[in-house]
């Protein structure tokens, strides 16, 4: 049954116009549930919605054009009475629509994996169209303003997910008035210089900081030996995202060293099955196996770790190659002669034979066993021997990224990775366990996250301290709309990743698309409840999230000092928000690390107190003067005028302002 907005439902519209509800006025929603809750938008009846998505054949009616006019965004479906009335006809044409073109990214293909004859509609004046089909011109997405609101036309439905037809459709609406309701700032992201060669970098970090990005993991084998302009630019890089509020990890991709570490120590070169050096695409592997080895690599991550102001260390992709497994010795690993004596040792025959005449299943399943065990031992022996440097950096964080082997399980016999050998380390050392998709999987909906965050949750009981990183790359299957991840797919993404795990990471910053900066910080807000009632605002979220506001706040009654003038930042739960006569100064304006609470503690003291696995970063309204930890005078480190360094852990703060 269509639903109709009728007079009784005016009374309520200047409230709607600014709430973050939608609503979809058919029995069967489709897809538009998952797209607009993508960016933080919450289904609820059409009297109190801002959204009202009319599907194809909605009836027209005189009342809804009073609606938009008083701030109501109405999102028109295809063909019908009611879109006509705002002037989206359609004529006699047809056109044949496989690809497509967007305003928002212009150069990108788009291209419909099932065609579609659509008619060709009449736009009307003043309209603006956001997509089209890429032959004709054909008009596929518009829309336009009317008083305090917008209407959004598409000739058809997103698709079954969302995202199969116009990857920009959240954009468009971004264009035409509708800000998301909460925004996140704990986004994690890898970062290569390699693509920032001769880039303005405090132009990054402040464009890094908008889209919610809270660390930047650093390819760091290209600053492994020193070099004088190589480790300026460093420098200079990780000064930049401190000011703004953002660590800094050393991602390292051993057993990858570094192209001269491969050049000087062939002796130590990692070998495939088919006893040639282990040039793999761009990672040339060292073998750490064995011990001098192993203690050159160290001692040169050691030196790494103290030129640099580093936040964490990020273990990456620590285990073997190669995808296909045994089925193609050319790139499978390790072969070294170290790894094959102690397997030999062991078992009693060479594993090479495994490539010749030897072809049964138990000596197969042998070898196999011991390279994940030999796996897990060097992870555990890296994690060990970074945790070393918090002698000297007692506030570096540590990062172990792992593929997931539980969605593909050939991951483990494809590469010895096997997380449920490796997550018992949690217990015994401290880190953040990032798990990454495999490349087979791609291709797979955001709804995976889900299913991935129940199968670590059940190896183990520090749920805390999982992470999930989405590679936003060109896939190698076929896909569609896009190769690459882009608009509202990765926004679905990232957001049902952000209810699953405590952290995202994103591989890699420079593979983002320009119009997917802007609602990543949304897609990242994972909030569960909302609800706006006599002038009060309750926002309820696992992690904490920021809020659009502009003015004086009260949180849960009482004046809250986070936030600038266009965001308050609310810690983790459920907290209440209404307007206040002015702002509280001094103000918290960013905090890279949990907030626990926050409070004014006289007129020129702001007392605050959080969580962080890592050095946390506080980002004041002014300069400050003196600070306490935990009730004690301390030094203030600052990173920049108003930017101070505060310690790793849990800790109480007060910043006394001018």
């Amino acid at each position: 049954m269509r639903l109709l907005i009728s007079l009784s439902l005016l009374a309520a519209a200047a409230q709607a116009a600014s709430l973050p509800y939608f609503s979809v006025l058919s029995d069967d929603p489709g897809a538009w549930p998952e797209l607009l809750s993508s960016i933080g938008f919450q289904q609820q009846p059409a009297a109190v919605a801002r959204v009202l998505v009319a599907r194809a054949g909605a009836a027209a009616s005189p009342e809804w054009k009073s609606r938009v006019e008083q701030g109501a965004v109405v999102v028109l479906e295809g063909e019908s009475p009611l879109a006509a009335t705002f002037g989206f006809r359609a004529s006699g044409k047809k056109v044949r629509v496989n690809r497509v073109t967007d305003v928002h990214n212009p150069a990108l293909s788009i291209i419909w994996e099932k065609g579609m004859d659509l008619p060709v509609f009449e736009i009307p004046p003043g309209a603006q169209v956001f997509a089209r089909e890429r032959w004709t011109g054909a008009p596929l997405t518009a829309g336009l303003r009317s008083g305090a609101g917008a209407v959004l036309w598409v000739a058809a439905a997103p698709g079954e997910r969302g995202y199969e037809r116009f990857p920009y459709l959240l954009n468009a609406l971004c264009d035409l008035g509708l800000d998301p309701p909460f925004r996140s700032d704990r986004l994690w992201a890898f970062f290569d210089s390699s693509y920032r060669l001769r880039v303005d970098l405090d132009y990054f970090a402040a464009r890094w900081r908008k889209s919610g990005i809270a660390a930047l993991h650093v390819a760091a084998w290209h600053f492994y030996e020193p070099d004088a302009e190589r480790d300026q630019y460093l420098t200079k890089l990780i000064e930049a995202c401190h000011r703004e509020g953002i660590l800094v990890y050393a991602w390292l991709e051993l057993p990858h060293v570094s192209e001269k570490f491969w050049a000087d120590h062939p002796e130590w070169r990692e070998k495939t099955a088919l006893l040639q050096d282990a040039q793999l695409d761009w990672r040339k592997l060292m073998n750490l196996t064995n011990r001098d080895c192993f203690r050159a690599v160290s001692a040169g991550v050691k030196q790494l770790a103290g030129r640099f102001d580093w936040d964490g260390v990020n273990l990456a992709e620590l285990y073997f190659e190669s995808l296909e497994g045994m089925g193609n010795p050319a790139r499978f690993t390790p072969m070294n002669d170290d790894v094959r004596a102690q397997f030999r040792a062991r078992n009693g025959f060479d594993p090479i034979e495994l490539f010749g005449a030897r072809k049964d299943a138990a000596s197969r399943k042998a070898f196999l066993d011991f390279r994940s065990e030999l796996a897990r031992k060097m992870q555990e022996d890296w994690l060990a021997e970074v945790e070393t440097l918090r002698r000297d950096k007692p506030d570096l964080d540590l990062v172990l990224t792992h593929v997931d082997d539980r969605f593909d399980a050939g991951m483990r016999d494809a590469i010895g990775a096997d997380a449920a050998r490796v997550l018992p380390l949690l217990d015994r050392h401290s880190f953040t366990f990032l798990i990454e998709d495999p490349a087979t999987i791609w291709n797979l909906g955001p709804q995976r996250y889900q299913t991935l965050a129940e199968r670590y949750a059940a190896l183990t009981p520090r749920r805390e301290r999982l992470a999930i990183d989405l590679n936003v790359v060109e896939r190698y299957q076929d896909v569609y709309p896009t190769k690459q991840q882009t608009g509202a797919e990765l926004f679905e993404l990232v957001h049902r990743a952000s209810i699953g795990f405590e952290r995202v990471a994103l591989y890699f910053e420079s593979s983002l698309q320009e119009p997917d900066l802007k609602l990543l910080p949304s897609a990242a807000a994972a909030v569960s409840r909302v609800e706006v009632s006599g002038g009060k605002t309750l926002v309820e979220s696992a992690a904490g999230v920021g809020v659009p506001w502009k003015g004086g706040v009260l949180m849960d009654g009482k004046r809250w000092p986070v936030g600038d003038d266009e965001t308050v930042w609310l810690p983790a739960g459920a907290h209440t928000l209404e307007a206040a006569p002015e702002r509280a100064a001094p103000r918290l304006i960013r905090l890279n690390g949990d907030l626990k609470t926050a409070r004014i503690s006289s007129p020129t003291a702001i007392e605050f107190s959080y969580q962080s696995t890592a050095r946390a970063i506080a980002i004041m309204d002014q300069a400050p003067l003196r600070l306490k930890i935990d009730g004690a005078d301390s030094r203030l480190t600052l990173a920049g005028p108003k930017t101070v360094l505060l310690p790793r852990g849990q800790h109480s703060v007060v910043m006394e302002a001018p």
